[in-house]
């Protein structure tokens, strides 16, 4: 099959994760992939560095017809069987130029998000298939009123080629200088408001309270950087909480923890939690969104309400105190998700959509 992912965001998070991750697994079963996406994304940058057809069309607006013709002539000019779309302007760019060819490839959108949609038409009329990356998301789609016989849940894989426990474990204390029994707790998440790194600031007093060496990391960066720095400063927490800033070796900071902590307040899924389990960390999130799909509450991790600094601080003492259940949660956090979020699981699910989409054709 020839493969065609269209990006209309320039930024790289999770959802670009993840369509990197389809590329490289969909070659792997011999398939061609392509991807056209705005001047100055970065999802070109890394599918060109990885060897990918790339195209550039600058996607202006919801309606641009230049964008239109250019997308028809990029589709044509690749030969696209599948044109696999995932945002909003995209979407219906790519889904306009898509409808509107002779013999027209099959067009699916992935929805990444847990947010509130703004266009049925994006879901209802313009792709013949809409994935989810969790059964939260495609429950909340049928809900807003997209046909239940149109959206379907393949949830996101990680490459855990990427994800094996090293004997030795990570570095971080030793970089922070902190001696190797430090009950580390920390968190690898875009420094955005819904990310909950709030609450976590909230359940730091009772936190130190008890275990008076236990240390906070938050690794990533965003808008909430410097009211985060304000706060750590304000409420005397500068020794505590270490602001790592934006890490590339993020399997070292997570192999560094012995605990970690999302409270996020909106979630999708949670691709994070993945890696986290996968490399032995356990884990508290919010009982929010699909988070649940991943963090089962009692044993692969514990889940808190969402905005709740109390209930946090709570969760997380109880585990700090409890070595050998974290201990045995780290191995079934670590059996479930290598079993159910794999990206050749996820390449499995969407090869056999697109031959199903195509056979009906």
């Amino acid at each position: 099959m020839r493969i065609l992912h269209t990006e209309s965001s320039k930024g790289w998070g999770g959802q670009e994760n993840r369509t990197m991750n389809e590329l490289v697994t969909m070659r792997e079963r011999g398939h061609k992939l392509a991807v056209v996406g705005r001047p100055g994304a970065r999802i070109l940058d890394r599918a060109k560095e990885a060897g990918f057809a790339t195209f550039t069309v600058d996607m202006r607006g919801a309606i641009d017809l230049p964008a239109i013709i250019k997308l028809r002539r990029v589709i044509r000019e690749f030969g696209a069987d599948v044109v696999n779309t995932h945002s909003g302007r995209d979407t219906q760019l790519a889904g306009m130029a898509a409808k509107t060819l002779g013999r027209r490839p099959r067009i699916v959108r992935t929805r990444h998000l847990a947010l509130p949609i703004t266009s049925k038409f994006t879901y209802s009329i313009l792709p013949d298939q809409v994935v989810t990356v969790s059964r939260f998301v495609e429950r909340y789609l049928v809900s807003a009123g997209v046909p239940q016989a149109k959206v379907c849940t393949i949830a996101t894989g990680v490459d855990f080629g990427r994800y094996q426990p090293s004997t030795a474990g990570g570095t971080l204390k030793a970089e922070l200088g902190l001696p190797p029994e430090t009950l580390l707790v920390g968190t690898v998440a875009i420094l955005r408001a819904k990310k909950g790194h709030a609450e976590i600031l909230d359940a730091a007093p009772a936190v130190l309270a008890r275990f008076p060496e236990a240390h906070f990391v938050f690794a990533g960066d965003g808008p909430q950087t410097d009211n985060l720095k304000a706060r750590i400063a304000a409420e005397g927490l500068s020794g505590r909480v270490h602001l790592l800033g934006l890490r590339r070796d993020v399997t070292n900071v997570l192999e560094s923890l012995d605990l970690f902590v999302l409270p996020t307040h909106q979630e999708a899924l949670g691709t994070a939690f993945i890696e986290a389990a996968a490399l032995g960390v356990p884990a508290i999130g919010t009982n929010i969104d699909g988070v649940p799909e991943i963090v089962q509450d009692g044993s692969t991790g514990l889940l808190v309400p969402p905005h709740d600094g109390k209930a946090l601080g709570e969760a997380i003492i109880s585990l700090l105190a409890a070595p050998e259940r974290r201990a045995e949660m780290s191995r079934t956090a670590s059996e479930f998700v290598r079993r159910q979020f794999s990206r050749e699981k996820m390449a499995e699910g969407m090869e056999a959509l697109y031959q199903r989409l195509l056979d009906a054709r």
